[in-house]
Protein backbone atom coordinates (compact mmCIF):
# COMPACT_ATOMS: atom_id res chain seq x y z
CA UNK A 1 0.00 0.00 0.00
CA UNK A 2 1.31 3.50 -1.02
CA UNK A 3 -0.13 6.20 -0.12
CA UNK A 4 0.87 9.97 -2.02
CA UNK A 5 0.46 13.59 -0.82
CA UNK A 6 0.83 16.21 -3.61
CA UNK A 7 2.17 20.07 -2.46
CA UNK A 8 3.75 23.28 -3.85
CA UNK A 9 0.79 24.31 -6.01
CA UNK A 10 -0.40 27.75 -6.25
CA UNK A 11 -1.04 30.80 -7.60
CA UNK A 12 2.27 31.97 -10.03
CA UNK A 13 2.51 34.19 -13.24
CA UNK A 14 3.11 33.48 -16.41
CA UNK A 15 6.66 32.61 -17.13
CA UNK A 16 6.97 31.26 -13.40
CA UNK A 17 8.25 28.55 -11.98
CA UNK A 18 6.73 26.47 -9.53
CA UNK A 19 8.07 22.85 -7.83
CA UNK A 20 5.43 20.19 -6.98
CA UNK A 21 6.36 17.73 -4.70
CA UNK A 22 4.82 14.00 -3.82
CA UNK A 23 5.45 12.81 -0.50
CA UNK A 24 4.86 8.91 -0.32
CA UNK A 25 4.68 6.68 2.76
CA UNK A 26 5.72 3.04 2.33
CA UNK A 27 8.82 1.16 2.03
CA UNK A 28 8.47 0.07 -1.27
CA UNK A 29 7.94 3.41 -2.91
CA UNK A 30 11.44 2.98 -4.63
CA UNK A 31 9.68 0.00 -6.66
CA UNK A 32 6.99 2.08 -8.49
CA UNK A 33 6.93 4.27 -11.19
CA UNK A 34 5.48 8.08 -10.33
CA UNK A 35 3.52 9.88 -13.07
CA UNK A 36 2.37 13.27 -12.54
CA UNK A 37 -0.91 14.13 -14.16
CA UNK A 38 -3.08 16.97 -14.65
CA UNK A 39 -6.95 18.01 -15.36
CA UNK A 40 -8.10 21.10 -16.06
CA UNK A 41 -12.08 22.31 -15.64
CA UNK A 42 -13.86 20.46 -18.05
CA UNK A 43 -11.54 18.44 -19.42
CA UNK A 44 -9.75 14.77 -19.16
CA UNK A 45 -7.31 13.85 -16.93
CA UNK A 46 -3.63 13.91 -19.07
CA UNK A 47 -0.53 12.79 -18.75
CA UNK A 48 2.37 15.24 -17.82
CA UNK A 49 5.62 13.33 -16.76
CA UNK A 50 6.28 10.05 -15.45
CA UNK A 51 9.91 8.34 -13.89
CA UNK A 52 10.92 5.00 -13.55
CA UNK A 53 11.28 3.63 -9.98
CA UNK A 54 14.75 3.99 -9.69
CA UNK A 55 14.87 7.55 -11.55
CA UNK A 56 17.07 6.36 -14.56
CA UNK A 57 14.09 6.72 -16.84
CA UNK A 58 12.12 9.34 -17.28
CA UNK A 59 8.90 10.53 -19.86
CA UNK A 60 7.20 13.89 -20.97
CA UNK A 61 4.37 14.99 -22.42
CA UNK A 62 5.45 17.06 -25.59
CA UNK A 63 3.19 20.09 -24.42
CA UNK A 64 5.62 20.42 -21.08
CA UNK A 65 8.99 19.18 -22.82
CA UNK A 66 11.95 21.13 -21.94
CA UNK A 67 10.14 23.04 -19.09
CA UNK A 68 9.23 20.46 -16.59
CA UNK A 69 11.75 18.33 -14.96
CA UNK A 70 10.67 14.97 -12.69
CA UNK A 71 13.10 13.80 -10.19
CA UNK A 72 12.97 11.54 -7.07
CA UNK A 73 14.70 11.41 -4.25
CA UNK A 74 14.19 7.81 -2.88
CA UNK A 75 15.54 8.09 0.80
CA UNK A 76 13.26 10.67 1.23
CA UNK A 77 10.32 8.58 -0.55
CA UNK A 78 9.52 12.10 -2.21
CA UNK A 79 8.75 12.94 -6.48
CA UNK A 80 9.32 16.03 -7.54
CA UNK A 81 7.91 18.06 -10.80
CA UNK A 82 10.00 21.04 -11.47
CA UNK A 83 8.04 22.98 -13.49
CA UNK A 84 9.49 26.57 -15.29
CA UNK A 85 8.51 28.75 -17.92
CA UNK A 86 5.41 28.40 -16.98
CA UNK A 87 2.08 29.20 -19.47
CA UNK A 88 -1.69 29.89 -18.93
CA UNK A 89 -2.31 26.62 -20.32
CA UNK A 90 -0.67 25.25 -17.35
CA UNK A 91 -3.30 25.78 -15.03
CA UNK A 92 -4.81 22.25 -13.62
CA UNK A 93 -4.80 20.43 -10.22
CA UNK A 94 -2.24 18.30 -10.55
CA UNK A 95 -1.79 14.44 -9.29
CA UNK A 96 1.14 12.14 -8.62
CA UNK A 97 0.30 8.76 -9.09
CA UNK A 98 2.68 5.57 -8.35
CA UNK A 99 2.72 1.96 -10.22
CA UNK A 100 3.71 0.86 -13.42
CA UNK A 101 5.45 3.05 -15.95
CA UNK A 102 2.53 4.01 -18.13
CA UNK A 103 0.92 7.35 -19.78
CA UNK A 104 -2.36 6.28 -19.24
CA UNK A 105 -3.89 6.94 -15.62
CA UNK A 106 -5.26 3.46 -15.62
CA UNK A 107 -1.44 1.96 -15.63
CA UNK A 108 -1.45 3.18 -11.79
CA UNK A 109 -2.60 2.01 -8.59
CA UNK A 110 -2.50 4.67 -6.08
CA UNK A 111 -3.42 8.38 -6.67
CA UNK A 112 -3.02 11.79 -4.68
CA UNK A 113 -5.33 14.22 -3.58
CA UNK A 114 -4.19 16.77 -6.05
CA UNK A 115 -2.69 20.47 -5.56
CA UNK A 116 -3.73 23.08 -7.86
CA UNK A 117 -1.54 25.39 -10.18
CA UNK A 118 -2.91 28.21 -11.25
CA UNK A 119 -1.05 30.53 -13.91
CA UNK A 120 -2.61 34.01 -14.57
CA UNK A 121 -1.42 35.81 -18.24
Amino acid sequence: QVQLVESGGGLVQAGGSLRLSCAASGRTFSSYAVGWFRQAPGQEREFVAVITGSGGGRNYANSVKGRFTISRDNVKNTVYLQMDSLKAEDTAVYYCAAGRVSLVSTGYDYWGQGTQVTVSS
